[in-house]
């Protein structure tokens, strides 16, 4: 299953791209309208990209009046990624989705680098969350946990149904001419190529450690990047970055992937997740 990373495609503004995916992740909603951070917001960089949106989006009331008939029309299963500052936030907004059929899955942002945190932990945002949903609860974590694994199964133990890894990480990138940071905020967070080996060792250790269902995101733009996430233990991959540079990578992907499996005489993506958690080799036929 192919996904987008939240906040990297306005599927209302690119509705081909997003009819491309298995499920399109809105961008992060919070319980009120937010403008976002100052710009600059978003600042290239040698091997990806830093942003600094803030959480821009017209709040759950906008989403759930305006926003979400129109994303239901593009006919693919919608997951809404729910920000907050207070676990109480999660609570409500996962609770006024819960009565709208549109959305089929709910992704708790608990890792956002570019606002401040709710003061509560990640298992007790998820334990705030759960009985206000039905919807499948998956939760996006950070890389710059100190013991992801453990995070991995205290979130499984508040009732996540699964995980989204990784979000992206803080960083920092300086103007060439006057040394001064290059984004409003100044610090950002990073994402593409270089991102893979954490997101992949994040998706290693947690599906070994809980043995949920993983979204493995950070870095992937080709079929092999897929082909290493499943391995890893993903079951599905999220596109990020490289929706900005190509916005063709859904279909080419899945492509890529297909071929990837083929030659390892695989035949589906199923197959492949957990293979390097296995012992097993399965090489090119």
């Amino acid at each position: 299953m192919i996904l987008n990373a939240s906040g990297c495609l306005d599927a209302l503004e690119a509705p081909e791209v997003a009819r491309a995916l298995d499920a399109f992740v809105t961008k992060t909603v919070t319980p009120l309208p937010r403008e976002g951070n100052r710009p600059v917001r978003i600042a290239e960089t040698e091997a990806g990209m830093l942003n600094s949106i803030g959480l821009e989006n017209p709040g759950v009331e906008g989403l759930l009046a305006e926003k979400l008939p129109r994303l239901a029309e593009l006919g693919v299963p919608l997951w809404v990624s729910v920000g907050g500052f207070a676990a109480s936030d999660y609570s409500e907004i996962c609770a006024a989705l819960d009565e709208r059929a549109e959305v089929s899955t709910i992704e708790l942002n608990l890792s956002c680098p570019n606002v401040e945190e709710a003061p509560e932990s990640a298992a007790e945002i998820v334990a705030a969350a759960r009985p206000r949903t039905g919807k499948p609860l998956y939760a996006k974590l950070s890389p710059a946990a100190t013991d992801l694994p453990e995070t991995g199964r205290a979130v499984q133990a508040a009732g996540a149904d699964g995980l989204s890894l990784v979000n992206t990480i803080k960083g920092l990138a300086l103007d060439e001419r006057t040394l001064e940071p290059r984004l409003g905020h100044e610090l950002g967070g990073y994402s593409g190529p270089a991102l893979k080996p954490i997101a992949l060792a994040a998706v290693y250790q947690c599906y070994r450690a809980t043995g949920l269902p993983i979204v493995g995101m950070g870095g992937v733009s080709t079929g092999r990047d897929a082909l290493e996430f499943l391995a890893a233990g993903a079951r599905a991959v999220a596109l990020g970055t490289v929706l900005f540079s190509d916005p063709e990578a859904p279909g080419r992907v899945r492509r890529e992937l297909a071929e990837e499996l083929a030659a390892r005489g695989l035949a589906q993506p199923g197959d492949a997740t957990g293979l390097a958690q296995a012992g097993g080799t399965v090489t090119v036929a």
